[in-house]
């Protein structure tokens, strides 16, 4: 998708893209109370980020798989992959009916996702978190070097960023000028333990991150409009890599989840799971993925 230069495409754009993030948020309640574990907080709150991702940024296509030259998604944080494999459902990567799989034994779907279940979509199996962007570095350098077009995008999340392999990586690709390589910084300053600022604090962040050599573009993560144009800006960078600190709430969506560190990892009971899923609502271009008759 791209937004053209009339007002009122971009506003229908917008409207596309604000729909996929719904249906993201009801696939992710959807598939981890069907199953009964999972991480619904943070894979609420990527949720706009993604849908702007797939649905307006990325260079990609299903049937493009194997073209050397489209962007690539790293997704450090494995353990809110809920909402990736609802946005590449709804992209045409995987059936819709597979999402009622999620981390089942043997599914493709795993609770973090699994290089070996889905090795054309899945860069690095990810779970031990840190590891990333050292992958992401290695994918942008390769690009570099074989003369390939296209990006790479890494989403990690704030607690992640305490990590002390981060900030390594974070030296290396700047040392390099990654410049087609974009960082998207999950923060909603909230970890399974609590606050980040009071567990490990990140702060002033945007200033460590230039200091580290970065460009540095520090948004509201749930305005579409700052996240289009703060892609624009990753990409117009000709120079140094680009960071996105993209300021999220967890749960986003669901009143009684929201800034919850109890959500990271807590599963909706099906009492909980109806009453976030008649706060999200429908969007009606998208469909509830079906499940399985021996499980209704």
């Amino acid at each position: 998708m791209n937004c053209d230069t009339t007002t009122q495409q971009i506003t229908l754009n917008y409207q596309e893209l604000k729909d996929m993030a719904l249906q993201i948020r009801r696939d992710t309640i959807r598939m981890i109370s069907f199953r009964g574990s999972g991480h619904p907080g943070g894979a609420l709150g990527i949720a706009d980020i993604l849908a702007a991702l797939y649905g307006y940024s990325m260079d990609h296509a299903p049937d493009r798989l194997n073209d050397p030259h489209r962007d690539r998604l790293v997704l450090s944080n494995g353990h809110i992959c809920a909402a990736w494999y609802s946005v590449l459902s709804l992209q045409g990567y995987i059936p819709r009916e597979e999402l009622s799989t999620h981390r089942a034994i043997n599914s493709r779907l795993q609770g973090h996702p699994a290089r070996d279940k889905l090795p054309l979509l899945v860069e690095t199996s990810s779970g031990p978190l840190g590891q990333g962007l050292s992958v992401a570095n290695g994918l942008a350098l390769a690009k570099r070097l074989d003369g390939h077009s296209g990006r790479v995008y890494c989403i990690v999340g704030d607690g992640e960023m305490q990590e002390g392999i981060i900030w390594e990586a974070l030296l290396t690709s700047s040392h390099f000028k990654l410049a087609n390589l974009t960082l998207i910084v999950a923060f909603n300053n909230l970890q399974i333990d609590g606050e980040v600022a009071k567990i490990k604090n990140l702060e002033p962040l945007a200033e460590k991150l230039s200091r580290f050599g970065w460009k540095v573009i520090d948004i509201n993560g749930h305005d579409f409009d700052q996240i289009v144009q703060a892609f624009e800006a990753a990409k117009g960078e000709k120079n140094q890599p680009a960071v996105i600190i993209a300021r999220t709430i967890m749960g986003k969506g669901i009143p009684f989840m929201e800034n919850d560190p109890k959500w990271h990892g807590a599963c909706p009971s099906p009492e909980e799971a109806k009453k976030a899923l008649e706060y999200l609502g429908y969007a009606s271009n998208y469909s509830d993925f079906p499940v399985p008759e021996e499980a209704e």
